[in-house]
């Protein structure tokens, strides 16, 4: 198995095995301060949070080729972010606008799932029927 993480400091995605071999950087261009970042196994696709001037939804093969914006309109300070795999739905949190929200990977419809005021949300995750956030 492989691990996936950000480094917003350089604005890297990079990869490595599970005891830390094989480490490289899968995408260096064209991000901007990127956060959160969820894997979709399955699909063959990684997702990804972005801060920066335009903020942004990403998505890419898992070897970081074809590279796209998936959400990028109302949007603020996307955080967490998670994979519902039996829906085939993405769920991120925004810690501007108090929202939590998801995107049918498959239709390209999107939705608010919950709205709070003065909750600064910070990580979402989907397990079942539930969803679980927190935030600072």
């Amino acid at each position: 198995g492989n691990i996936y993480w950000t480094d917003h400091g350089f604005n890297l995605i990079e990869v490595a095995r599970l005891n830390g071999s094989f480490r490289y950087v899968i995408i260096s261009q064209g991000l901007d301060q990127p956060r959160s970042i969820a894997v979709h196994p399955e699909k063959g696709y990684l997702f990804w949070t972005e801060w920066g001037q335009t903020p942004c939804i990403g998505k890419a093969h898992l070897d970081g080729s074809e590279k796209v914006v998936l959400v990028s309109l109302g949007i603020t300070w996307p955080n967490g972010i998670s994979i519902d795999y039996e829906e085939n739905k993405l769920y991120w949190c925004d810690a501007r606008t108090d929202k939590i929200e998801r995107i049918d990977l498959e239709s390209g419809n999107r939705e608010i799932v919950l709205s709070g005021s003065n909750v600064d949300m910070f990580s979402v995750a989907v397990f079942g029927a539930y969803i679980y956030w927190s935030d600072r």
